[in-house]
This record gives C-alpha cells, sequence and structure tokens, in this order.
C-alpha cells in the first residue's frame, strides 16, 4: 500500500538536528566521568564520580520533551505530497498535540501547509497573539466564548447550528467586519454538525446572514468516524452524506471555498476524500494514524518529539524487595533499582505501570511496579548506572528506543494520548529550527 505517497517522497528530511537526543555526559555508558573513587556510597554508586557527574551535569534539566521542527516540516511535506491537489491545514490544537503550538504551527506553515486549525477559540486567539499568520480555522465553540475578538482578528468559525451563526452575526455586527464560517454536517460520527434533518435550517439562516453581509460561507466540512480502518463501510456511508450535504449547500445559494472531510488517516488511505482541503493531525507530529497497518516510516513520516529523563536515584536491593505503591512488582534477585523524575502528573500514564519501555544505555527496560505522581521505578538487573544518566521514554527509534505508539500499547490507549498529556513541568526544547519560526 502507498499511502498516498510518491516513492521520491518517501525519504525523510534529516537535517543536522533530526536525530537529536543530547547527551550531556561523553563518557561511555556506565562508565563514570570521574575515574577516582573515594569508595561507595550507600547507593551503590561512587561518591567521587557522582558528584563529578552532577557538577558536569549542572543546569540540566531532569526530564525534557525535545521538538524536532525539521519532522514538522518534513512530515507536512510529505502529507502535501500525499494530498495531491488538495491544501494542507495542520491540526495544532491542544498546545500542538503537546509539541508546542505556536512553534509547530510556524514549521507547518513552512512544511508547505497553507491552514492551521485549532480546537477552541482560545487557543485560535493565542496564535494569532503570537502572531502566527495564515488562514486559520476554530471549530469547537460555545456560546460564551469570544466571537467578536476571533472575528476581529480573521479566525475562521465552525456553526453546525443556528445559534453559532446568530453568535457570527453579532460579533460581525460589533466589529464591522464580516464573520468567515465553516458549516459542519453531521454525516455519521454523531458528534457535532448539523443533523441531515437541521442542515436544510442552517443553510437557510447561513444564506440569510450572508446576503445581508454579516458572514460569508467560506466552508462545509465534517469529520469521518473509522477513517483509521481503511476500508469499512462507514467510510463510503459518510462520503455520500457529506456529497449531499454539499450539493444541498449550493443549491441554498451558498459558494464555499473548500469542503473539507479528511483527517490524517484519510489523507494518507482514503484519496477520493480529499476535496479541496485535508485536516492532518496526528501526522504532522510524525506518528501513524494506521499503526495497526503501518508505522511512521512505511508511511513516510518522522516522529518529532523525545521525552528523556535523567535518573535521580541508582540503588542495589535485595531480592524480595517490593516496588512501589502497592508492591506490584517484587525483585527476584539482588538488582539496581533506577528512580526516574516523571509520573502521571507529566503525563506518563499510570495504566502503564509494569509495562511502559524505556531505553537506558542502549538496552530496553519496563516500568516496575506501579507508576508514581511524580516518579517511576525501573528494574536495571546488573547494568551499570549512576545519577544522571539519560532514560529515553520514546522518539523516533534512531538508537533503538521505543516509540509513542509502544507506550499506547503499554496503556491500552492511542499516541494522541501519549503526546498530548506530557504536561506542563516538563519543557520542550526545539531543534531543527528556531522556535520563533527562523528556519
Amino acid at each position: 500500500m502507498s499511502f498516498g505517497i510518491p516513492r521520491e517522497a518517501e525519504i525523510v528530511e534529516a537535517g543536522p538536528w533530526a536525530a537529536v537526543t543530547a547527551v550531556v555526559d561523553r563518557h561511555p555508558p556506565g562508565v563514570s566521568a570521574e575515574p577516582c573513587s573515594t569508595g561507595p556510597d550507600p547507593a551503590g554508586g561512587s561518591v567521587a564520580g557522582q558528584h563529578g557527574q552532577e557538577a558536569q551535569r549542572a543546569g540540566t534539566p531532569h526530564a525534557q520533551a525535545r521538538i524536532d521542527l525539521s519532522a514538522v516540516r518534513a512530515n507536512v511535506s510529505r502529507l502535501r505530497a500525499a494530498a495531491g491537489a488538495a491544501e494542507v491545514m495542520a491540526v495544532v490544537k491542544a498546545d500542538g498535540y503537546g509539541h508546542g503550538m505556536a512553534a509547530v504551527a510556524r514549521a507547518a506553515l513552512a512544511g508547505g501547509a497553507t491552514w492551521l486549525g485549532v480546537a477552541g477559540m482560545r487557543e485560535a486567539l493565542a496564535l494569532r497573539a503570537a502572531g502566527v499568520p495564515g488562514r486559520l480555522l476554530a471549530w469547537l465553540l460555545t456560546p460564551g466564548d469570544d466571537w467578536s475578538s476571533a472575528v476581529a482578528s480573521g479566525v475562521e468559525l465552525s456553526a453546525g447550528a443556528n445559534w453559532a451563526v446568530r453568535a457570527a452575526v453579532r460579533a460581525a455586527q460589533a466589529v464591522d467586519r464580516p464573520a468567515l464560517l465553516h458549516l459542519e454536517a453531521e454525516t455519521g460520527l454523531g458528534r457535532g454538525g448539523a443533523a441531515a434533518d437541521d442542515w436544510r435550517a442552517l443553510l437557510e439562516t447561513a444564506a440569510r446572514a450572508e446576503a445581508a453581509g454579516y458572514v460569508r460561507v467560506v466552508g462545509v466540512w465534517s469529520h469521518l468516524a473509522r477513517a483509521d480502518e481503511p476500508g469499512h463501510p462507514s467510510c463510503d456511508q459518510q462520503l455520500a452524506a457529506f456529497r449531499s450535504a454539499a450539493g444541498l449547500a449550493r443549491r441554498a445559494g451558498l459558494t464555499p471555498d473548500v469542503l473539507h472531510l479528511s483527517n490524517s488517516a484519510a489523507t494518507l488511505t482514503l484519496p477520493e476524500g480529499r476535496f479541496d482541503l485535508v485536516r492532518p493531525g496526528l501526522a504532522v507530529y510524525g506518528l501513524s494514524p494506521v499503526p495497526d497497518l503501518a508505522g511512521p516510516t512505511e508511511l513516510g513520516l518522522r516522529p518529532a518529539m523525545t521525552l528523556t529523563a535523567r535518573l535521580a536515584s541508582v540503588k542495589r536491593v535485595p531480592a524480595g524487595q517490593g516496588v512501589s505503591y502497592g508492591h506490584r512488582y517484587r525483585t527476584t534477585r539482588e538488582t539496581t533499582l533506577g528512580l526516574v523524575p516523571l509520573g502521571y502528573a507529566d503525563g506518563v500514564p499510570r495504566h502503564a505501570s509494569q509495562a511502559g519501555p524505556v531505553l537506558v544505555a542502549g538496552r530496553r527496560h519496563t516500568v516496575a511496579g506501579t507508576v508514581c505522581m511524580d516518579q517511576f521505578v525501573l528494574d536495571l538487573g546488573d547494568a551499570p548506572a549512576s545519577p544522571g544518566d539519560e532514560v529515553v521514554l520514546f522518539g523516533p527509534g534512531d538508537r533503538g528506543e521505543p516509540g509513542a505508539e509502544d507506550w499506547a500499547r503499554a496503556a491500552r490507549t492511542i499516541s494522541h494520548e501519549i503526546v498530548t498529556r506530557i504536561g506542563a513541568r516538563v519543557p520542550r526544547t526545539y531543534t531543527g529550527g528556531s522556535a520563533s519560526g527562523e528556519f
């Protein structure tokens, strides 16, 4: 399966920062930066060696999410190739799926996206406040939102009910500028949008508002329920319903600039669903929207986020030692335990207790025991380790580290949730270009 990507587009851009996973220590894994030792400490390491490492690592964050903006640009370029004649809207909601909304938005525009999409109006206004240009759509709106500021800022807004058109009209009157609307049709997802019985009334309301000069209907859109299951009959059913809704809009005298339906999965696997504009989200960040069929590499994508931490504690313990809350894990022999200063308050899923994979010094390990609010434990066996050693939770896989999808499987969820839930306590650092948009 080609997933809509031409063969010549399958080579992923790898700029000088594409695989950066910064290692502060230059000594081999497990070898102290300070070769002289004044003797062991109770935690099982060399006191002088640990002090030397602590001095060398001063100022290094105990955890960070490194975002490769060159990967974002390359992913958008591949999605643009897959989309054919359709334009690309890069979805940057939820703080850019946890990657940093403004930085990712700029990288996506540099990669060839001509639109940006967010869920809430506050996200849209934050992008405008950050000076991010381009066409911008917000679609998850409520009556209490700041419609006037959005209209004044040129944010395009979704309307799936008559109240939303009326809110847009009031905002347009307040700022003396027409509101730009995308009418949302319910085609089978059972979520937002006007159902078939309400669609004609929404079209009539929008047409009257447009004739009065208060709004301009620039888009008609919907969303697929099962695009991540290519070939599922519901996709064809929704396509038919969407074409019917678009036809009714034209017969009502509306002339939208764009029809749009496709998310990441449909962009890559459903050519007939691309229409004028596609709305990839997950694939922008280099993760597979169809993980049961193909991974990122097969799709011509590169994961942009690498999540790392540094061991906060290392100690030898005897056989039979209970580990973490509930002692769900017990050591079977004398071993080394490493403490990782990330927990569910940082987005590490508690459901990945006893299952979450990490890479330490080139070796895979699994979370030992329960993931806590701020930390989890690894059973490192007899592998040499010291406080400050790097732990890679997930990344693009260049060094054999797990991917976000591996954590998703361990936690019985989806990779969207893994990257999006990484919390504000984890600093984002950027490679492959400036987060301010200077590439």
